[in-house]
């Protein structure tokens, strides 16, 4: 179900110059607003909570997500070089979820790892709220790069529309409307955090038991219909 030649070329791509440095462009934000914010406010746990939540899970992660999930397929089905990939002897589940634990790594260590740190410099994991969110991040990430990774084989403007599910639907919606925020990655991910951290700081409005089987139905359902997608796709000599 892994081909490494698959991985390599996605790792090539993700990594090259115009995503890397966007890719690192916001986890090096994150770090410096916490160290102005540890230096301007000092260890304070309802703080270090909102900067992790409010920037960290609700901002930088879905974005990451986006780059990493459109960014494993996308590209090569718009230019028409996937063309090249689809007549190799791979079969296109293969290549989906290959693309996918690609997507999954690379929306990891640019989330959860500047997160954790962030999290240290803000209160030095008081209340175990740097893990917490990592936690959420480790999660979030596996469901972004999914359903980014889906969105990258049903349209060419798979970027413009993850960023609206990120920024307008995630962060608007989410943060105003109530029923909204069942159909959040986001709030799964912070039932996750909830449960690490205990106590009253990190919250959300959906229970664990429905967050995990959300979490989970959605990244089966979204990386099984992207197979389905890349199934459909037909080479010249096919037709």
């Amino acid at each position: 179900m892994y081909d490494p030649t698959v991985a390599r070329l996605t790792y090539r791509a993700l990594l090259g110059r115009r995503r890397a440095l966007i890719l690192f462009a916001l986890p090096a934000l994150l770090i410096v607003i916490a160290g102005a914010v540890r230096v301007l406010t000092g260890a304070d746990d309802q703080v270090a909570s909102d900067v992790l939540g409010g920037f960290a899970l609700a901002t930088m992660v879905p974005i990451i997500g986006v780059i990493a999930g459109t960014g494993a397929i996308g590209p090569e089905i718009d230019d028409g070089s996937v063309v090249y990939l689809l007549a190799k002897p791979v079969k296109r589940p293969t290549i989906i979820f290959t693309k996918l634990i690609v997507a999954i790594a690379v929306t990891m260590v640019f989330s959860a790892i500047p997160t954790f740190v962030a999290g240290l410099i803000l209160n030095g994991n008081g209340q175990q709220i740097a893990v917490a969110y990592t936690v959420a991040a480790l999660v979030a990430s596996i469901a972004y790069a999914a359903l980014f990774l889906l969105l990258g084989t049903v349209t060419r403007h798979a970027v413009v529309f993850g960023l609206v599910y990120a920024l307008v639907w995630e962060a608007l919606f989410g943060s105003l409307v109530a029923g909204a925020r069942t159909l959040s990655v986001q709030q799964w991910s912070l039932a996750v955090a909830q449960k690490v951290a205990g106590g009253d700081l990190v919250t959300s409005d959906v229970g664990l038991p429905l967050a995990t089987v959300l979490l989970a139905g959605v990244t089966v359902a979204a990386t099984w219909y992207a197979g389905q997608k890349l199934r459909t796709l037909t080479l010249a000599g096919e037709e």
